[in-house]
């Protein structure tokens, strides 16, 4: 079997090397005969970030051939996605974000189980440094699910939230911060919508996937611990992150559900504050 990781990068040098010496070091990758090619497509760094990458590939002795396509500016994450995706050659492919740390044995889990199941989209646990728990799936955002958690405060139906206990389970959507995706899969229902600059683009994709009546998972077995945020940070400047988020969701839900959405999130956090009060 052959693996493509796509990660996208901006300004997160640091991060980024810690990322790729994670998958450098999994002693399980090392014993696999496994092809494994990195790509990065970097928005336009200006930290060093293509320095850091070609010290690792100068450096690196093990089977991870590593590829870096090099944008003038910041095309977004979905567009540079698709730049990765339309490089590579596996026959499953990984995207990943910058600010992660592959545990060791987590690519032999994606791998072993997408193999067993077949076409489908895996999803990795995600921790957070600290090692507890971060919520990496979602259920679709609907107006009647935004009700029920923001008015009616039943938890897990419109924030992302972590299935209990170990054994792989069917979800409606995972974050793509670490989402494994096969070949075939891709081929059948194309790449992500470009039109998501950021924010969406994975629940878009996840939603496409299950129109197509194809099943994603989530396997707790695979471990990756995120820097939650970290990358998103960089990718969108903080001050624009809201301008980036308002009209994801207006592609995503229409314009009437996103007001309507936007509403009861607003009118729900509030009521929260006043009672905090």
């Amino acid at each position: 079997m052959s693996l493509s990781i796509i990660i996208v990068n901006w300004n997160t040098a640091k991060l980024l090397r810690d990322c790729l010496d994670s998958l450098k070091l999994d002693p399980p990758i090392r014993r696999m005969k496994l092809e494994i090619e990195v790509i990065v497509v970097d928005n336009g760094s200006t930290d060093g970030s293509i320095d850091e990458m070609q010290s690792f590939k100068a450096s690196e002795k093990q089977n991870i051939n590593l590829k870096i396509i090099k944008n003038k500016g910041n095309l977004g994450f979905s567009k540079a996605v698709n730049q990765g995706i339309k490089e590579s050659t596996g026959e499953v492919v990984l995207l990943l974000n910058s600010d992660t740390i592959v545990k060791k044995g987590a690519l032999k889990e994606l791998l072993d189980f997408e193999e067993k199941v077949g076409s489908v989209v895996v999803g990795a646990r995600m921790l957070n440094p600290d090692g507890t728990v971060q919520g990496s799936c979602f259920y679709f955002p609907t107006v009647k699910r935004a009700i029920l958690e923001y008015w009616l405060k039943k938890k897990n139906y419109f924030s992302k939230y972590a299935p209990a206990g170990l054994d792989s389970v069917e979800v409606e959507a995972v974050s793509g911060g670490a989402m494994l995706i096969s070949r075939v899969l891709i081929d059948k229902i194309g790449m992500l919508d470009e039109r998501y600059f950021m924010y969406f683009e994975d629940l878009d994709f996840c939603r496409r996937v299950r129109k197509a009546g194809y099943k994603i998972y989530y396997l707790p077995t695979a471990e990756i611990i995120h820097e939650h945020g970290a990358s998103g940070k960089t990718l969108v400047d903080p001050a624009d992150q809201w301008k980036r988020l308002i009209p994801s969701s207006k592609i995503y839900h229409g314009w009437l559900k996103h007001y309507l959405i936007s509403f009861i999130l607003w009118s729900g956090q509030k009521c929260l504050k006043r009672k905090k009060q």
